[in-house]
Order: C-alpha cells, then sequence, then structure tokens
C-alpha cells in the first residue's frame, strides 16, 4: 500500500516538474527577441529619435543592452521600466536616467506604456544584432563613376584623318602620272579654261542684285534673332554651391513647393528657403538610402551624403554632439529665375489668388535633378499666358463681383486674365 503511494507521488512530482520545466521554457523563450519583428517595432517607434550607429535626438541604440550592462550595470528591468515611463524614473532621482536626461538637452522621451516585454525583447535583439557588411563589388560601384564609351569626336577625328590621307594619295597618283607620261613623251590634253566663276557672277549684274537683297534679309534675320535673345535665360542651369536635387524632394519624396518657398504665398517674391528649413529634416537624416546614394553617383556623378555634410558645416551642425557649434558660413546660391527691374511679378497674386500651380512657369520641377529656368519668362510668354488662362472664380470671392460685371460685358461664361485688364501696361511695368 505504501509502494502504491510513492508511485502515485512520484507520478505527481514528475508531473509537476514537467509543467514548471514547460513554464520556464516557454518564459525564456519569450525573453528571446525576434530581430524582423524588431526592426518593424524600432522603425515605427525609435527610429524618429534613434539611430543604431551614432547619436541623433537620442543616444545610439547598437548593443544597447549589452553596454548598459557593461558600464552601468544596469539590466533588462531597468531598460523596461525607462522605456515606458522615463519620466517617472527621472522624477525618482534615478542617477542614470537623470544623468541621459541632461546630456541630451532635457529632451523628454516618449512614453510607450503599450508595449510588451515581447516587443521590448524584439527590438533588443534588434539593436543586438550583426549589421550586414557590404559587399566590395558594391561598394566599387557606389564610389566610382563609370566612364563614358569612345566619345563621337574621337570617331568624327579619325573619320576626318582619313578622308585627308585619301586627298593626299589621289594627289600623289596624279602627280605620278603626269610624270610617266612626261617620260614617255605623251601629250597631256589641257583643257581650254573658260571665264572664272567669279568673274562670270560679277559680270551678271542681276545675280549681284539677288545675292545683296539675300545676304540683307538673312542677317537682318539673325541680328534680330540675337537681340531678342539678350536677357532671355532658358536653359540656364547653374551648379549651386549645395547640390539640392528637386527630383528626390519634390518628386520621390512629394514634398509640397510652398513649404520650403512658403514666402510665395504672401510676397512678391518666393524667397530662397533658409538652411534652417533643411535641417528640419536633415537634422536625422544624415546619409540618404543606399540605392539612392548608388543612383546618385551612376547617374549623376553627386554624392549626396557629401552634400549634407556641406549643409552641416554651413549650419554649425556637429552631428555627433547634435547641437549646433555657432560656426556657421554663407552659402552663396546662384539665382536661377531673374526678371528684369521694370516688371513687375507677384507670386502671392498667381499662387494664393489665382491659383496658378508652380509647374505652369517653372516647368516638372519634380523631375530635374539640377534647378533650371524652363520657360522664357518673355513678354510675349506672359501675355499669351494671360490671353489663354481662364481666370478660376470658382469659390473665390475675390473675383465674384468683377466676374459678374465682366461676363455681362463680353458676353461670355469664362473669363481670361486679357479680358480683366491682364494685357493693361501697368498691370506689369509701373
Amino acid at each position: 500500500m505504501i509502494q502504491v503511494i510513492y508511485r502515485r507521488l512520484a507520478s505527481k512530482m514528475s508531473s509537476l516538474g514537467l509543467v514548471i520545466l514547460l513554464t520556464l521554457s516557454t518564459s525564456l523563450n519569450a525573453q528571446e527577441g525576434d530581430p524582423v519583428k524588431g526592426k518593424q517595432l524600432y522603425n515605427t517607434n525609435c527610429a524618429a529619435c534613434h539611430q543604431l550607429d551614432r547619436k541623433m535626438t537620442g543616444p545610439a541604440l547598437r548593443n544597447v543592452e549589452a553596454r548598459l550592462a557593461e558600464e552601468q550595470g544596469l539590466d533588462r528591468e531597468w531598460l523596461n521600466s525607462w522605456i515606458r515611463n522615463s519620466a517617472g524614473m527621472i522624477k525618482s532621482g534615478d542617477a542614470y536616467a537623470n544623468q541621459i536626461w541632461n546630456e541630451y538637452n532635457q529632451t523628454a522621451m516618449t512614453a510607450f506604456p503599450t508595449l510588451s516585454d515581447q516587443d521590448i525583447s524584439d527590438i533588443l535583439a534588434y539593436t543586438a544584432a550583426t549589421p550586414p557588411e557590404k559587399d566590395d563589388e558594391v561598394i566599387q560601384q557606389q564610389v566610382v563613376v563609370q566612364e563614358p564609351g569612345i566619345s563621337n569626336k574621337l570617331i568624327l577625328g579619325a573619320l576626318a584623318i582619313l578622308f585627308a590621307l585619301l586627298a593626299m594619295a589621289l594627289v600623289l597618283v596624279r602627280r605620278t602620272l603626269n610624270r610617266f607620261a612626261e617620260e614617255k613623251g605623251l601629250e597631256t590634253i589641257e583643257e581650254d579654261k573658260g571665264l572664272p566663276i567669279w568673274k562670270a557672277f560679277v559680270q551678271n549684274q542681276f545675280l549681284v542684285l539677288c545675292s545683296v537683297i539675300f545676304l540683307m534679309l538673312a542677317s537682318a534675320y539673325f541680328v534680330y534673332g540675337y537681340f531678342m535673345q539678350v536677357g532671355v535665360d532658358q536653359g540656364y542651369e547653374p551648379v549651386q554651391p549645395i547640390h539640392y536635387s528637386h527630383r528626390i524632394h519634390a518628386g520621390d519624396n512629394g514634398i509640397d513647393c510652398k513649404y520650403c518657398h512658403s514666402s510665395a504665398r504672401v510676397s512678391k517674391h518666393s524667397g530662397i528657403p533658409s538652411l534652417n528649413i533643411c535641417m528640419n529634416c536633415h537634422k536625422s537624416i544624415y546619409q540618404v538610402a543606399e540605392e539612392t546614394q548608388k543612383e546618385g553617383i551612376e547617374e549623376y556623378g553627386i554624392d549626396y551624403n557629401a552634400e549634407i555634410q556641406k549643409l552641416y558645416k554651413a549650419v554649425g551642425w556637429d552631428e555627433n554632439e547634435q547641437k549646433y557649434t555657432g560656426e556657421t558660413q554663407p552659402v552663396k546660391w546662384v539665382r536661377i529665375h531673374n526678371l528684369p527691374d521694370f516688371a513687375y511679378f507677384n507670386h502671392s497674386q498667381h499662387v494664393s489668388v489665382a491659383g496658378v500651380e508652380c509647374q505652369t512657369c517653372h516647368g516638372p520641377v519634380e523631375e530635374m535633378e539640377i534647378m533650371y529656368q524652363h520657360s522664357s519668362l518673355t513678354m510675349g510668354w506672359c501675355i499669351n499666358c494671360h490671353r489663354e488662362t481662364n481666370v478660376k472664380v470658382e469659390d473665390n470671392a475675390y473675383y465674384a463681383k468683377i466676374h459678374e460685371q465682366l461676363s455681362k460685358k463680353y458676353g461670355v461664361e469664362k473669363l481670361t486674365a486679357a479680358q480683366m485688364g491682364g494685357l493693361e501696361c501697368g498691370k506689369c511695368h509701373y
């Protein structure tokens, strides 16, 4: 009887031990994070303020758990508390929490109370993962700019040399044949040379008169065309001190033109954006994606990361310390669009009141790697636009009364800018 009781007790103890073992193993497995899930959580919650390998708004997070354990003696429990309620730990007087808070300009960290222990384990597993090494060939492709093929000028030059050699050969052959003929006593028949062409032309007064009239008309045409291009810089594409890709910012990233050129809504001028506008984003974006960097080097010969460093140097930004040094340098931008002083143009009237899109005058900016003057910006170009463009009066109280009066006068439903006085000299020349 006693043996039976012992057997039952041993069976229950083994079952209980198995349950405890399974529970412990499940708990341990829960603490082992998944780097793949951790990357998603990191990008969603942490990437706005942290980078893995350098300081940003907050400290670098590569191997953060191991570093805190080794340098500060802090465990996972401290990290969980800090992530979920950093402000509470600072108020409690925690020494390292206050040290971090003061080191990063007393910038409060966002609390993440909804992150579970498993979520934090996943994030820490991602920060502890070994970064992938770049293939040497890929690095060389990013650095080396492809050399162009055989130049067309070189081919044309070779053809020109070939034809010159053929012409010289023909001259030598003719001289050789004439010398053989003289040695054999053969007479060469020389053609009777008539009146030279230029003498015949000079003696024909009708041809001379027609030629003079033709040359005068052609000269007048070319002189008129030359003077009409004075002050017209269509296609002007200067190199700027800091390369700025409208294709990436306005095209790929979809940034509104008026975010940078904000004064275009309220002022005569669109304005040159201050570098503080750039730093709104580039405090955190210190390098571009690898695909973008490779594309810039191979297709345009531009190192985008180096251009960002030029921006930091101009504003005096220390990316390692994440603060301004106060040592700034002016950026001498080259103006592209420049109207004569006697011509008046108001951006706010066109952008805010008339609702004209920036691309109407400046072309497909979102496709331009290097900004250039797309339109001629001549007087005739502006007048044609006023003649052809209907004024947008829908939901625009500014034009309601004048549209009602002028539409009756001209007997039309829609008015062009020209019919509203857009061709009056005083509108643009004051």
